[in-house]
């Protein structure tokens, strides 16, 4: 197989936003559920719930990083950070999501794509935010 697509820069945000939009577009065909990360990991962790299909879209999200080094060879860089950010972003994350009740996955790809005001000022929120933190910690 010729990996030099798969590392061209141009071929994996590609895929991935088709990955994206195919699995949310499948998501409201199938189950009739928007694909929000926030939500389906609340739901997995809801004793009431029983966690079937949840639990396999938790899976297929955190074995997908491991599928893509065991193609390419290659991490992405930001896998090589060190865990401690990962859990204090993950804190911020889950905090940041209760407070805007939802993620960008649930906003930004579902929510904008149905026309929501709500989402709309969400996502620009996210993005606002974003740029702020990135250009702070390019700066500092």
């Amino acid at each position: 197989m010729n990996l030099e697509i798969l590392n061209s820069g141009v071929f994996t945000p590609l895929a991935g936003g088709l990955l994206i939009g195919t699995s949310a577009i499948l998501m409201m065909l199938l189950n009739g559920r928007v694909v929000g990360i926030s939500g389906i990991f609340y739901q997995l962790t809801t004793p009431s719930k029983k966690p079937v299909w949840q639990l396999g879209f938790i899976l297929g999200l955190l074995t997908s990083a491991f599928m893509y080094y065991r193609i390419t060879g290659q991490a992405y860089p930001e896998m090589i950070r060190p865990w401690q950010f990962a859990i204090v972003g993950g804190i911020f994350v889950g905090v940041g999501t209760r407070l805007g009740s939802g993620c960008t996955s649930g906003h930004g790809v579902c929510g904008i794509s149905r026309f929501s005001p709500r989402s709309l000022i969400a996502t620009i929120t996210f993005i606002g935010t974003g740029i702020i933190t990135a250009s702070l910690v390019s700066f500092l």
